[in-house]
């Protein structure tokens, strides 16, 4: 049995550090200028540092250069890709025709991978794809089981099959959306998403014959979010993901909190393991169980189960977890009292569990003590104000650099 690659997201530095240590074989980032994420935190000298920290720990880096770029644009994009070329980036994330040739032009070495917004949907696709210089084809989200069973056995033999695992899905095609170029004049296939399908609506029905007669539909003092999604959630289906032989596995979300990504990336590294080693005794409730800990929607297999499942709306719009949240990063492990950069405010009497790489179990505990960071005053509570502050606090079992504690609220 092939064990695949988990592919994690970060959106900088230190989330790359943090997707490392929680079991990522590889991570996607891409400056903000052409990676579809206008946002990220990564200019070019930290994207270079990036690859050089991943390379030193044998990991991949594979680079999204996935916009559909106008003329004007393509002196950006080529200087881009001979900079990757010269970085010695493991992959370039590309979706449009021209970006494909420009790669194979300036950068023939490049190993080329198909955008998930090139919406892949088939066999006969993917193998244009390989016979234009793709290593790899990043599937649209949009399959069910049957059509990448279908693909998986009769794509070209060399040809690697990347799909989404886990993580937010969109209210367009794989992400080819005009909604929030339309409504907020920030194009979504520039990288510049202004997510307007999570927006609360208003809705009303006008009466023909009555003019300014406006019916409300069903709706919340806080409108509809008819348009907004759930997120993907594949830990089920893993197995049968795994049984298929796809290449990689790929969690969405480089814009998501190191606590999102500590504890997703842990939960699937944990989960591949296990199946692998053991495929009779998967239990895919114990690794659901700690991604529900995290999810700020509800989750939903989308289409790979049904093609025709409609139970991926998220009507109530939420954008929190209502049990858990974000308690810190642990910046210095002492036996007696470790330095934690706070995330949210923690107080004497809360519990904290501990994400500790691959156990799918985290180490719960409750802060009996804290302390000033600076004058190691004792305290009872602590508030995020500045940028990094940070408390010092009593872990009971030892705990690394870039470990993150999740909060119970």
């Amino acid at each position: 049995m092939k064990k695949p690659e988990l592919l994690a997201p970060a959106g900088s530095f230190e989330k790359a550090k943090v997707a490392f240590e929680y079991g990522a074989d590889a991570i996607y980032c891409g400056t903000s200028k052409l990676s579809l994420r206008s946002r990220v935190e990564i200019d070019d000298n930290e994207l270079k540092k990036i690859i050089e920290y991943a390379h030193s720990l044998n990991k991949k880096v594979h680079v999204p250069l996935n916009i559909y770029a106008r003329d004007y644009m393509y002196e950006d994009v080529i200087e881009q890709i001979k900079m990757l070329n010269e970085l010695k980036a493991d992959g370039i994330i590309v979706s449009d025709g021209g970006v494909v040739e420009s790669v194979k032009k300036v950068a023939p070495e490049l190993p080329i991978h198909i955008s998930t917004q090139a919406n892949t949907v088939s066999y006969h696709t993917s193998k244009f794809w390989y016979n234009n210089g793709a290593k790899r084809i990043i599937l649209a989200r949009e399959l069910n089981k049957e059509e990448i069973k279908e693909i998986m056995k009769n794509k070209p033999e060399e040809l690697e099959i990347e799909m989404f695992i886990h993580g937010a899905i969109c209210y367009a095609y794989s992400g080819r959306c005009h909604l929030s170029d339309f409504l907020a004049s920030r194009g979504a296939n520039l990288g510049d998403c202004a997510q307007s399908c999570r927006w609360a609506y208003n809705l009303y029905l006008e009466e023909k014959n009555n003019p300014g007669n406006m019916m409300p539909v069903e709706q919340d003092e806080q409108g509809t979010y008819i348009l907004s999604s759930k997120d993907m959630c594949l830990i089920k289906e893993l197995p049968e993901i795994i049984d298929m032989g796809v290449d990689s596995l790929k969690i969405e979300g480089r814009l998501k909190t190191e606590y999102y990504l500590a504890t997703i990336i842990n939960t699937y590294r944990v989960a591949i393991d296990d199946y692998i080693s053991n495929p009779e005794k998967y239990d895919y409730t114990k690794y659901l169980n700690e991604l529900e800990k995290t999810k700020t929607r509800g989750l939903t297999t989308f289409y790979f189960n049904d093609k025709n499942n409609k139970d991926f709306q998220e009507y109530e719009g939420k954008q929190y977890n209502p049990n858990y949240e974000f308690g810190g990063k642990v910046q210095e492990y002492n036996k007696e009292k470790s330095i934690i950069e706070i995330k949210n405010r923690l107080q004497v009497g809360d519990v904290l569990e501990l994400i500790i790489p691959n156990k799918v179990t985290p180490h719960r505990f409750t802060i009996d003590k804290l302390w000033d960071a600076d004058t190691n005053e004792e305290i009872d509570f602590v508030n995020p104000g500045k940028e990094g502050q940070k408390v010092k606090l009593h872990i009971p079992v030892e705990a690394k650099t870039n470990w993150i504690l999740r909060r119970q609220k």
